[in-house]
């Protein structure tokens, strides 16, 4: 394992026109951590979310991942770095099964040479597919049609199949936007169970409490800046943040 955080971001900007969406934006993500962006609507989030994985370019600033500069990277290869996202849009094959959903992503692993060959033959895939069946306990809906699935089952498995290429880090944008408070817990406690050695995570998300129990380190945005970072305390007491984003929460 390489020294220091596995995700720095450095001076990243990006513009929209006239509009600055991202404004000279830089942090760590340590490994094996949880990071979380937050912030009012309009504050960036999204932006620097797809600046960081690769789906828009920016305009100055770069991204390192693991040591290595992606900068731009197209997300294709961001996977082959070994960063892997979810969407706020919930992004799966609806027609077909969950297994099926699963083992298209899994098919990543066999580097691509799967991808024409009997399913029987594609091993190492199947493999992987049974263990994340089992590891966000979807047996019961493995041969169910994704469409069919709840809310709360659909975001799971959108997790489940971006992990299915065994990443090293794992954003997700918005994982428990339209759940039940039920659900919301239950994916609460599956994205910490997730964290670890082998796995980090970046989080966008509106859910302040969740984010505040659930972060190692958490970094502000307001309109398009970093307004603050910091472990969940500090960054809740900062009064700047109080007066851009939790005040705001208060009254919402």
């Amino acid at each position: 394992m390489s020294p220091g955080p596995i995700l720095s971001v450095r001076g990243l900007s990006v513009r929209f026109g006239a509009l600055r969406a991202v404004d000279d934006v830089s942090f760590d993500a340590q490994r094996g951590h949880i990071t979380a962006v937050i912030g009012p609507n309009g504050a960036g989030k999204s932006s620097l979310f797809n600046l960081i994985s690769g789906a828009i370019r920016p305009s100055a600033g770069r991204v390192e991942f693991d040591g290595r500069d992606v900068t731009g990277a197209r997300p294709d290869r961001m996977l082959a770095h070994g960063l892997a996202r979810s969407f706020q849009i919930t992004n799966l094959f609806f027609e077909l099964p969950v297994r099926e959903n699963l083992r298209l992503a899994a098919q990543f692993l066999c580097g691509g040479r799967g991808l024409l060959r009997p399913v029987a033959a594609s091993r190492v895939a199947l493999q992987r597919v049974d263990e994340l069946i089992e590891r966000f306990r979807l047996q019961a809906q493995a041969d169910a049609l994704a469409g069919t699935l709840s809310h709360g089952e659909q975001r799971r498995l959108e997790i489940a199949v971006a992990l299915a290429a065994r990443p090293r880090m794992l954003l997700l944008d918005e994982p428990t936007q339209g759940m039940s408070h039920a659900d919301t817990q239950e994916t609460e406690a599956m994205i910490r169970s997730l964290a670890g050695d082998q796995l980090s995570i970046l989080l966008v998300e509106h859910d302040v409490d969740l984010v505040m129990n659930l972060s190692d380190h958490v970094v502000v945005m307001h309109q398009g800046a970093k307004l603050a970072e910091g472990p969940p305390q500090q960054v809740r007491a900062d009064a700047a943040v109080q007066a851009a984003y939790f005040g705001d929460a208060a009254h919402a």
